[in-house]
């Protein structure tokens, strides 16, 4: 190996930098999380997560009181550093916001010193890699940089998205194999040796980072035209008078026919947003792509005239089931099932909500319990097919069915 690492950096304390900040930490890398957030970091030093995900808290908790994990607002020296911030929009128009990883960039450039490595984690538009490495090469004139001295450079630069399940993540981050994009040939073998002090998947090495970022849009991407397609198939099932689920089933006995399950829309931090991403770098030649996208953003609003039509009468109470992005998690980013609710709220007034998995006071809900709900006269409406709901189909009202939530 090039090099052992002893004391690693984290910057974002959110759904990937804590679970991979905790992940070092346990294998006795000297692990500082860097993060705006001072409730998070006050939280992480206590060895508790301000996150919910299986087994993360107990990593943490053992981690920090063991000494190997501990969080703060301002970036200290470090032999490698990981960037894990979040690439949102810029309005309506899905144009990427690089500037968590510009104001990352800028924080850890005092700090860095020749030998350092900065891997970029963030799912990011195709170049952004390259972008971070501007920025510190302009914070820091004093260093060299891959884009300028290739092979001999002082600072290390590359790629490594993220590629894991929420709810899974802690074991995934060990199992999947990690897509490593370097600046150059040493700066990927670099941050393979750093991967491989947890994880057991293979580093594979990428030609560049922009490979790598594709890589990770491309995945997604995937994942969101062939949702795109279920969709799609459960609206022209509803104009035609079938059951999409049956169709389903029946179309899935083909060998090679496996056709995904239809939901509310898509949610999440990554399948709602990357392809996005593929369409701001080449928006003439990504067609298919950004229909896909259009089609999954436009199933919440065919939902929510589904509801409408549903009703009985204008006051009718109507109870919605689930309000995450997926099924049997507490995270509700880019949810459809949240935006559905939300404008049902401002339409019909008169609604509840089931969420096991979070609370939901904040945005102003009712939310009752699955006991209560059950037997309520109401229009039953199943968003997100949670465990809880499988065996608990409502036994008054009317239900409609989004996403498969009663058996």
């Amino acid at each position: 190996m090039e090099h052992q690492f002893r004391k690693i950096s984290v910057i974002g304390l959110g759904y990937i930098g804590l679970p991979t900040a905790a992940m070092f930490a346990s294998r006795k890398v000297e692990v500082v999380g860097v993060d705006i957030n001072q409730d998070a970091v006050d939280t992480i030093n206590r060895g508790g997560i301000h996150i919910i995900e299986p087994d993360l808290d107990m990593v943490v908790h053992a981690a920090v009181h063991e000494g190997y994990l501990r969080a703060t607002t301002n970036p200290e020296a470090a032999e490698a550093f990981l960037i894990a911030v979040p690439t949102p929009f810029k309005g309506e128009d899905h144009e990427p916001d690089l500037s968590y990883i510009e104001a990352a960039s800028k924080a850890i450039a005092p700090v860095l010193e020749k030998g350092n490595l900065v891997i970029l984690e963030s799912t990011s538009p195709v170049g952004a890699t390259e972008a971070m490495a501007n920025w510190l090469a302009a914070a820091r004139p004093d260093l060299t940089f891959p884009q300028h001295c290739g092979q001999e450079s002082d600072i290390r630069i590359a790629h490594c998205p993220e590629r894991v399940l929420p709810g899974k993540v802690m074991q995934e981050l060990i199992a999947n194999d990690r897509v490593i994009g370097g600046m150059t040939m040493r700066c990927s073998k670099l941050a393979a040796t750093l991967y491989e002090t947890f994880v057991v998947g293979e580093c594979v090495l990428a030609t560049g980072p922009r490979v790598a970022e594709m890589a990770k849009l491309t995945e997604n991407s995937f994942r969101d035209v062939n949702i795109a397609f279920a969709n799609e198939l459960s609206v022209i099932c509803d104009k035609l008078q079938m059951d999409v689920w049956e169709l389903i089933s029946l179309a899935n006995r083909h060998p090679r026919v496996n056709i995904l399950q239809p939901g509310p829309g898509v949610g999440g931090h990554c399948i709602a947003v990357d392809p996005w991403f593929i369409v701001s770098s080449a928006p003439k030649e990504s067609r298919l792509i950004r229909m896909a996208r259009e089609v999954n953003d436009a199933k919440p609003t065919w939902v929510l005239r589904q509801i409408v039509a549903a009703m009985p009468s204008e006051d009718y109470p109507v109870i919605f089931y689930g309000a995450t992005f997926k099924a049997d998690i507490d995270d509700v980013r880019e949810s459809p099932s949240l935006a559905i609710v939300k404008k049902a709220q401002l339409i019909l007034g008169d609604i509840s909500v089931v969420e096991p998995n979070t609370p939901l006071g904040h945005e102003g809900f009712r939310q009752i319990d699955l006991s209560d709900a059950r037997n309520a006269d109401a229009l039953h409406v199943g968003l997100v097919a949670h465990r809880e709901f499988e065996t608990a189909k409502p036994t008054n009202g009317i239900c409609l069915d989004f996403a498969r939530v009663w058996e």
